[in-house]
């Protein structure tokens, strides 16, 4: 499918009012398309995990995200010709080791260069592995909060780097979808609504927005009206509850991001992402000290259920 048709561009229908009352929607609600993080099922993508696009084709998967890395290596060949064979659609995102000064918004240049040499690394990886989409928190690193007023070039050279980034992935027919996270994660964007704004400043027409529920839920008062500022640009959904759950277990608010969706007529695929309690020390390294996704089909097909019977949801 040409890369155009994920995340496009335009005029964006706004949900209706009347006297200032959300209206039912006369929308026909469309199939859903699913997808999983490979970290539902394994710790590190290599060539001997192919076997996990058959099993995601097997439970009614439509995407995978794979996770790249400096300790990561496999034959993207290999990958891109299994999923191929099986009608699946790839992403990668940054999910392996990740030095910390490759960082394209970092105050040092040489640490802006070292991120963005990174990244062109990992896009490459993508185009070999026919992935449609590079995702992640692109503009800076997961886990660099800095407790400070950003410095007033931050901001615009971060956007500079990313219009690289995004030209660079262009030519290579790779869309670049940036994920905005917590707080806790990073001070850089933390709402569909901040990462629209740095779109708009990196002014190219390659980027994209990915929306995670499972930050989202410490920075969202209004769903519906995150998504309604990231429509023109939304790629997909990270769909996992507050705890990193299965969707339907916890507190977001399902009714009201499926009924803006409908009212948006946008169709996105959503991605289950969490992390394999059954390896525990898998788990433990990445934060997750509950036991939320001790068997990852069973994650997938609950979630896949749950999210079908919320799609003709009425106003929330």
């Amino acid at each position: 499918m040409p890369r155009a048709q994920f995340g496009g561009a335009g005029e964006t229908p706004v949900p209706r009012l009347v006297n200032g009352i959300r209206q039912p929607s006369a929308v026909t609600s469309p199939a859903m398309h699913f997808g999983a993080h490979i970290y539902l099922w394994t710790d590190r993508w290599t060539d001997e995990s192919l076997h996990i696009l058959d099993r995601a084709r097997e439970l009614g998967l439509a995407w995978v995200e794979l996770a790249a890395g400096d300790d990561v290596h496999f034959n993207p060949e290999l990958t891109r010709r299994r999923a191929e064979s099986l009608g699946l659609k790839l992403t990668l995102s940054p999910g392996g080791l990740w030095p910390a000064d490759a960082d394209i918004s970092h105050d040092d240049p040489a640490n802006r260069q070292r991120g963005m040499e990174w990244h062109r690394r990992a896009i490459d990886l993508a185009a070999a592995c026919g992935c449609i989409a590079y995702c992640g928190a692109i503009y800076g690193h997961p886990g660099t909060v800095m407790r400070r007023v950003p410095p007033a070039d931050e901001l615009p050279r971060t956007a500079e780097n990313l219009h690289s980034l995004a030209e660079y992935a262009a030519r290579r027919d790779v869309l670049l979808a940036i994920e905005p996270m917590s707080r806790f994660r990073t001070h850089l964007l933390n709402t569909p609504q901040a990462a629209m704004r740095l779109i708009e400043m990196a002014g190219h027409p390659n980027l994209r927005i990915l929306i995670d529920t499972y930050h989202m839920m410490t920075e969202l008062r209004d769903f519906p009206a995150a998504i309604v500022a990231a429509a023109p640009r939304l790629f997909a959904i990270h769909a996992c509850e507050n705890d990193r759950g299965r969707p339907g277990f916890g507190l977001v608010p399902w009714s009201a991001i499926l009924w803006t969706l409908r009212e948006l007529r946008l169709d996105v695929p959503f991605f289950f992402e969490t992390y394999n309690t059954a390896m525990r020390q898998f788990a433990h390294s990445r934060g997750i000290f509950g036991d939320i996704c001790p068997d990852p089909d069973e994650f997938v097909r609950q979630g896949i259920a749950f999210l079908n019977s919320q799609q003709q949801s009425e106003i929330p």
